[in-house]
């Protein structure tokens, strides 16, 4: 079974500019495989990254710099105007990878799933992350292409080379993911 992770699209990442330039782009993109997922009755899951204002959540970085980010129930929290999240599962993290401090191996594992498409920001960093995740469990990964965005497009192709070349995991257009969804 194959299931769609939309990853961290919410307005705090896409107030950075060479992410708010993609924003309606990448909404249509993951909408657009939202709507397919759902309809040929493939599973889709919402993840998100918020913390905790008392510090407890923040990752070193913000520790750090003390300066934290995304705070749960702010508009930052928030997903992106236009994305299509009605009626869909979400998931919390507080780390790039979305298997990190989460019960998604479970929420996985319970729907029989062994490859998941990677579609969000940003992809060199909490898309990264969670595909390498992945393949440590042994779930394939393919990266939506049009779905998929970074800030840094130059370590975003280099991640994706990388990941590509040493996982097997693959890019492919929404038209190839959908394509592939009507035949499984």
């Amino acid at each position: 079974m194959i299931a769609l992770l939309v990853i961290d699209v919410q307005n705090a990442y896409f107030e950075d500019p060479a992410l708010a330039v993609q924003q309606k782009a990448v909404v249509a993109a993951c909408n657009s495989l939202l709507e397919a997922f759902v309809s040929q009755g493939h599973k889709a899951l919402l993840v998100g990254t918020e913390h905790e204002r008392d510090k407890s959540t923040w990752s070193l970085n913000m520790l750090d710099d003390d300066q934290g980010f995304i705070f749960r129930g702010s508009d930052q929290a928030k997903f992106v105007p236009g994305l299509a999240i009605d009626g869909l599962p979400q998931l919390v993290k507080t780390r790039d990878s979305a298997f990190v401090g989460t019960d998604l191996l479970s929420r996985l594992r319970n729907w029989d799933v062994d490859e998941v498409v990677l579609a969000g920001v940003s992809t060199h960093n909490c898309i990264a992350q969670t595909a390498a995740d992945a393949f440590a469990r042994n779930i394939r990964v393919t990266y939506a292409q049009e779905a998929t965005a970074s800030e840094d497009t130059r370590a975003a192709a280099d991640m994706l080379r990388i990941l590509s070349a040493e996982y097997r995991q693959q890019v492919q257009s929404n038209a190839e993911i959908i394509k592939r969804l009507r035949s499984l």
